[in-house]
């Protein structure tokens, strides 16, 4: 497979699971706010470090406001992360790639392009809100179905599951990190109602509330960073995204004949997220150690690139 076509596959997945993602977000903090008017600002500066976007919302405006915030995650064209932007960008891609889709793939991205055009041709009010969130991770899960129902498990297949589980990742681990420097308001909240609720609300951010509901019986900072970190059965847990990166990548592998540096890069992070517990995790730092997570993931990110010529 050419590099182009391989590179249009990988993104064209990224910036699709962004999109959801940032629906999730800002789900998660208006459900936020709606419990904890007094702490709004730092519930949307938490939304946005998330995002890994707030120096760029910061360049636009001079202070947090909730409107504001999401339409910046919604809508605002310099804003590369925004839904707006990464639909388009996906599109783009797709429209790039189109020989290599199937006609259920292709259409399933035009007309979640067409749709999001429509519904965020304007900013989005309070009352439009959740119908547009919930259309954004509907049509993030046609595009997903239709990949999942029509393609061939073959290079195409992989490549986009690799992006989708590397941005996944990236998603993931940067709602963990930001919950005890950002979102968390003293550390001798700790423990309390509100920061119970807070990682009540990260779980709703990666998708996880019910699925950890019906394995937990209590709730709790320990228990949401196991499931989220370790938890091999969550599709969005960083162990089961490795888990998966290393297959497509051995896939990828058995089809072209020849081993990459990038694999090893892979199974040593993945080595990392299933040799340890959340006990050993928790005394050397999470912070620490979710940092260390997303350095590696975005040195694997660039090293696939590489190995597999994107740009050539």
């Amino acid at each position: 497979m050419l590099g182009k076509t391989a590179g249009g596959l990988f993104w064209m997945c990224r910036y699709l699971e962004r999109s959801a993602s940032n629906a999730r977000l800002i789900e998660a903090g208006s459900r936020m706010t709606m419990t904890r008017a007094a702490a709004e600002d730092a519930e949307w500066a938490s939304v946005l470090e998330s995002a890994n976007v707030r120096h760029l919302y910061a360049e636009r405006h001079e202070s947090i406001d909730r409107a504001a915030v999401i339409d910046f995650l919604l809508r605002d064209k310099t804003n590369p992360s925004s839904v707006m932007s990464v639909v388009e960008a996906a599109r783009n891609n797709a429209r790039m790639v189109r020989v290599a889709l199937t006609r259920e793939v292709w259409e399933a991205v035009n007309d979640t392009w067409m749709k999001l055009k429509d519904a965020l041709a304007r900013q989005v009010s309070e009352k439009e809100l959740p119908n547009v969130l919930e259309l954004i991770r509907q049509q993030s899960a046609q595009v997903r179905g239709a990949l999942h129902g029509t393609m061939l498990r073959n290079d195409i297949f992989n490549f986009c599951r690799i992006g989708t589980f590397l941005e996944r990742t990236d998603n993931v681990a940067r709602i963990l990190d930001v919950k005890y420097y950002v979102l968390l308001p003293s550390v001798s909240m700790v423990g309390s109602t509100i920061d119970n609720y807070q990682w009540e609300a990260i779980l709703r951010s990666a998708a996880a509330e019910r699925s950890f509901a019906w394995l937990n019986k209590e709730t709790g900072p320990r228990a949401i960073a196991e499931f989220l970190i370790l938890d091999q059965r969550l599709p969005r847990s960083l162990a089961f995204c490795y888990i998966n990166l290393a297959r497509n990548l051995g896939y990828l592998e058995a089809d072209y004949g020849e081993t990459r540096p990038c694999m090893a890069m892979c199974h040593e992070t993945l080595g990392r997220l299933t040799r340890t517990d959340i006990e050993t995790i928790l005394q050397g730092g999470l912070h620490e150690f979710i940092q260390s997570i997303v350095q590696a993931n975005n040195a694997l990110g660039l090293q696939i690139e590489k190995d597999y010529r994107f740009y050539a």
